[in-house]
Order: structure tokens, then sequence, then C-alpha cells
């Protein structure tokens, strides 16, 4: 089995995923990224690494994605689970289909390829999974209905996992973003902020290496807020 250090990132072709599987290459990571635009396989083949172009939804790209990591370098160290945007709109105009599109966009697109890699980690020793939720997991927003809810339910996921794996050396933790520069600014979101701007997809990727690094490593089951200030643990 290889020595190097391996990291999978789902939904890697842009946004902070991308951000993320950048600055694990830079920090000596091979990088293993899946992406349903084509992006993924093009910031792979720059990174030297591998890039799928399949969706995070389905499990037979997630284990495509996890087979031919595997076939290239024997491991799997890290998986960042990024998503993508779930159905918006008036909560009771939301229709069975958008919650259930929902649960696929934004909460087992975790569970999904957790299942995959966790053998894998065991067989290991460890290894960390590092998911991309939202700050809106907790103080939940009308405009994210679908998200706030079913990320909710991602901290509870979190939570469980980490109570089980953690015998095995296997981390798992949430960051929550605020408003991130990877999207157009909305009018009246700055003033929200209390640091007053949006923050750059390069800082929850400085976030992402940190949760992957030895220096967390007696960090596990968490969920960081990294969103200027917006929300307030107790």
């Amino acid at each position: 089995m290889s020595s190097e250090r391996v990291a999978i990132v789902t939904a890697g072709g842009s946004g902070m995923g991308a951000a993320a599987a950048r600055k694990l290459a830079a920090d000596g990571f091979r990088i293993a990224i899946l992406s349903s635009s084509g992006k993924g396989e093009a910031l792979a083949a720059s990174l030297g690494g591998l890039g799928v172009t399949g969706s995070n939804q389905s499990p037979d790209d997630l284990a495509r994605l996890v087979a031919r990591t595997l076939e290239r370098w024997g491991r799997v160290d890290v998986l960042v689970n990024s998503a993508g945007h779930g159905p918006k709109g008036p909560l009771l105009d939301l229709t069975d289909e958008d919650w259930t599109r929902g649960m696929e966009v934004y909460f087992l697109n975790v569970v999904r390829p957790t299942r995959l890699v966790t053998p894998i980690m065991q067989r290991q020793g460890g290894g960390a999974i590092i998911n991309i939720s939202t700050f809106a997991a907790f103080e939940p927003e009308q405009a994210f209905p679908t998200s706030g809810v079913f990320r909710s339910g991602l901290a509870a996921f979190t939570k469980l996992f980490s109570d089980r794996y953690a015998p095995d050396n296997i981390r798992m933790n949430n960051i929550l973003p605020g408003f991130i520069d990877s999207l157009p600014e909305k009018p009246g979101i700055r003033d929200r902020i209390p640091l007053g701007r949006y923050g750059h997809a390069d800082e929850i990727a400085a976030v992402v290496a940190f949760l992957a690094s030895e220096g967390a490593g007696y960090i596990t089951g968490q969920n960081l807020r990294v969103d200027g200030g917006i929300t307030r643990s107790v």
C-alpha cells in the first residue's frame, strides 16, 4: 500500500470543493475529484491527480471514484464532502419531490461516500472525513429550507458517526460556512456579517486542510462556524 496521503473531494469542480482540492494538493496530498460538470477532471489533471465525471448523488459514480482511487494509490486518508444546491422556495410550497431532492443533495451526499471509505480507513488505522455544510444548520433560514433541515440532520449523523468510529481513529467534522465569494454577492447580505465582507473560498479550504492535518488529530464530531460572525455557539 502506498505511503502517500490521498484525499477524495466530491463536488470538487468549482467553488469551495475546488479550493479545498487545490489546498490539499499544495499540502502534499494526492487528489481524486468527483464533479458532474467535467471541471473536476480538468482540475485534477492540473494537480497531477485523478478526476471522475459523475454525481455525488449516484452510488455507482461514487463507487467508481473510490475504486479508481484505490487502484491508483491504494488508500484514502481524507474524504471531503462538498455539495451542490438543493431546492428552495416558500416552505409549504416545496413538494415531496423537493424534500427528497434536498435529502439527496445535502445529506445522502455524505452518507453514501462515507459508507465506501470507512472500511478502507479502518484497515489503514484511521482517516478524516470533512463535510462542507452551512452556517444555517442550527439557525435555519427561510431562504434555504432544504439545506437547513437536512444539514441539521447531518450534524446528528456526524455525532453518531464520530462516537461509533473514534475507536478506529476515524474523525468526522462539519464546516459551517457563511456567505462565500464563490457565489455572486446579493444585496443586503454584507450588512448582516459582523466582519463586513463575504468569506473567501480559500479561507474555507484552509479550514479543510487543518481538519485533515495531524494538528486536528484530537478534533471529531464538531461543527466549526466559519461565517464571519453571523451565528454564535453557546
